[in-house]
């Protein structure tokens, strides 16, 4: 039985934010400018509050300039779609990022449209997702790029390989399968009308578990040796757990990562990596 490796999610993203950080100060002696970052959060959701909370942090950290929007719960959509204009037409502003979800009266879809594709930082824009999907050069939406960056870390081949992604989101689960076949892996999206779930996921050398169940996929779901990329943060008794069962899987799994500690902290890194990449493509460097 080959030993399981835990795959360190802290360490590679404190490995891409030193990278981001470093390029910046260069480019900002070269330049004289740095990338500039809009967080826009509408309302007063604590999740939310937290996640803007540490993007503008690490925002700071990068050498980035912060330009981040707080408004109240009951601003109209045309007003926050004026504020988005007004952010496609700042130049010192490099990527916009609208923190959803967005209160119920705004169309979420409208929003994300509005945003200039080349700005758009969270790769969720349709001209962005079109990119992707046609293997073109995007911005790519952080989770799924994140989970390829700790792929590469680890050293973990990609090409050839059987993925099974568990779960078909516009977030995580389709731009995750664009960006493993632009690797040449051979992909399977399964979701809830899967038939047979189980023998889909035994068959992945690498499966990414993004479905919002708590310790959905167990032991009797993964190959012996599969890379087990565990994208779900769920609450159960007050703990935070992904869609995995870390303790079973875990004996099966050759690489595997923890919740939380692992995706997690990615997210906010590949934000960081994809706002430097606008700047430098809207300065042609």
């Amino acid at each position: 039985m080959e030993v399981m490796t835990l795959i360190d999610g802290k360490k590679v993203s404190a490995e891409i934010k030193e990278q981001v950080a470093t390029e910046t100060e260069k480019l900002k002696q070269q330049t004289g400018k740095v990338p500039g970052l809009a967080v826009v959060l509408v309302g007063e959701d604590p999740a939310s509050a937290v996640y803007v909370k540490n993007k503008n942090k690490t925002c700071e950290k990068m050498g980035f300039q912060n330009l981040s929007h707080t408004l109240a719960a009951d601003t109209e959509e045309n007003k926050l779609l004026e504020l988005i204009a007004e952010l496609n037409a700042n130049d010192a502003v490099n990527g916009i990022l609208v923190q959803l979800p967005l209160p119920d009266h705004i169309n979420e879809q409208k929003v994300l449209e509005a945003i200039d594709p080349k700005k758009d930082v969270d790769g969720f824009h349709p001209v962005n997702v079109g990119y992707l999907t046609s293997g073109g050069d995007a911005l790519a939406p952080c989770t799924p790029a994140g989970i390829i960056e700790m792929l590469d870390f680890y050293k973990i081949d990609i090409e050839g390989k059987n993925a099974v992604i568990l779960g078909r989101s516009n977030i995580v689960g389709k731009p995750m399968a664009s960006l493993l076949l632009k690797r040449n892996a051979t992909v399977t999206i399964c979701h809830s009308r899967t038939r047979d779930l189980p023998a889909v996921a035994r068959s992945a050398d690498i499966l990414v578990a993004a479905i919002g169940k708590a310790r959905f996929v167990t032991a009797d779901m993964v190959g012996e040796g599969a890379v087990v990329i565990d994208v779900g943060i769920n609450r159960v008794d007050g703990k935070l757990v992904g869609d995995v069962d870390f303790d079973a899987v875990a004996e099966k799994a050759s690489y595997i990562t923890p919740v939380p500690g692992g995706v997690g902290p990615m997210t906010i890194a590949m934000l960081m990596k994809n706002t430097l990449s606008a700047f430098k493509k809207s300065n042609n460097i």
